[in-house]
């Protein structure tokens, strides 16, 4: 049921890539930088993309990690499952967003292992080279009910959830729904109804609109322009980072393929077609004992998040932070971009929750 994947992408798909991106047709420079990603940024990051690359070096960091597949309500779920080898060792489910993908945590693999952590990182549906919906119902419910089972397909009987971006509404669902096996969840950020300042101004926001009500249409050019696919993603991952991170363009690339390859511009885009609309609903609020979140839950905010909720605000919803704590460098990628501080603060928090009940 639990079958080892391994990558191997045909040549023929990367001279494809490579061709595209040579015979972009380019737009004329903006006429205000606040209009988008700026002209020459963008060619200098394809022209790397098509001539300097190398996505072989990548496909084989990621065979070199133990990578599977499993169908659980019809879908094929892609996951890394990297154990820790100790005797005691506390699995953790984490969980990516989008713009993201499982090699954010590449770099955060080895310190939480070596901390006792066996490491479970899905691809969502439709992301990666997890299986695309064919039917409405994806959901933010349905794809933690579909986590809980794969960590009991595992056989972890007691798990934690960590997550970020759609991640975070993931986790907090697991702890909802599984409640005699989720012994916490941590959150960057908490979501919650909030009065303070959010970064993600409203013209900015126009990726979120138009992937809420038309991700089909929007699909059609991504999935087709490896350019388009570039400004489109790479805009949102530089945007939200803190822009002191070491993050290469290579990493950004990294990320980028996952999208390019497996052909999921439309797919992904659709979990905001889903979901969206409810978690928009509880943020504005009033809160219903629906919304609530009773798990133990830790919390991280980190300075260039595009939501920073006090403590009093996230506590509206989750009813029992154990842990919070506010580093002082890091962005909404926190595991692509400081991933030993991620691993840290990841073990900072289920180390609490370490102790069989």
């Amino acid at each position: 049921m639990v079958k080892p994947f391994t990558l191997a992408v045909p040549e023929a798909e990367l001279d494809d890539l490579r061709a595209r991106l040579r015979a972009t047709r380019w737009p004329e420079p903006a006429t205000d930088p606040a209009q988008g990603v700026a002209l020459a940024d963008l060619q200098d990051l394809c022209a790397y993309w098509a001539d300097g690359y190398d996505w072989r070096a990548t496909e084989a960091r990621l065979n070199a990690t133990p990578q599977f597949r499993t169908e659980i309500d019809g879908l094929r779920i892609h996951f890394l499952h990297v154990r820790s080898g100790a005797p005691d060792a506390f699995p953790l489910v984490l969980t990516h967003g989008w713009p993201g993908s499982v090699v954010e945590f590449l770099d955060a693999l080895e310190p939480l292992t070596a901390a006792g952590f066996d490491c479970v990182v899905p691809s969502l549906p439709g992301y990666g080279w997890s299986d695309k919906p064919a039917e409405p119902g994806w959901g933010v419910e349905r794809i933690a009910r579909t986590w809980a089972v794969l960590m009991g397909r595992l056989g972890y009987d007691r798990y934690g959830a960590q997550g970020s971006d759609w991640g975070t509404s993931v986790s907090a669902a697991l702890g909802q729904q599984d409640p005699e096996r989720v012994a916490g969840i941590h959150l960057m950020p908490p979501l919650a109804p909030t009065g303070s300042a959010t970064r993600q101004a409203d013209d900015d926001a126009g990726y979120s609109t138009q992937q809420r009500t038309r991700p089909q249409t929007i699909g059609y050019a991504l999935v087709d322009s490896p350019v388009g696919l570039a400004a489109w993603i790479t805009e949102k991952l530089l945007a939200w980072m803190d822009p002191r991170s070491p993050v290469t363009r290579d990493r950004i690339l990294d990320n980028l393929m996952l999208y390019w390859l497996p052909g999921t511009a439309a797919s992904s885009a659709r979990l905001y077609w889903e979901s969206l609309g409810d978690v928009t609903r509880w943020l504005q609020g009033p809160l219903q004992p629906r919304d609530l979140v009773h798990a133990p839950t830790g919390c991280t905010i980190f300075p260039y998040e595009l939501q920073r909720p006090s403590r009093e605000e996230a506590a509206q919803r989750f009813t029992a932070i154990r842990y919070w704590s506010e580093p002082d460098r890091g962005g909404h990628f926190a595991a692509l971009e400081q991933p030993a501080l991620f691993a840290d603060e990841v073990r900072a928090f289920f180390t609490l929750l370490r102790q069989p009940r």
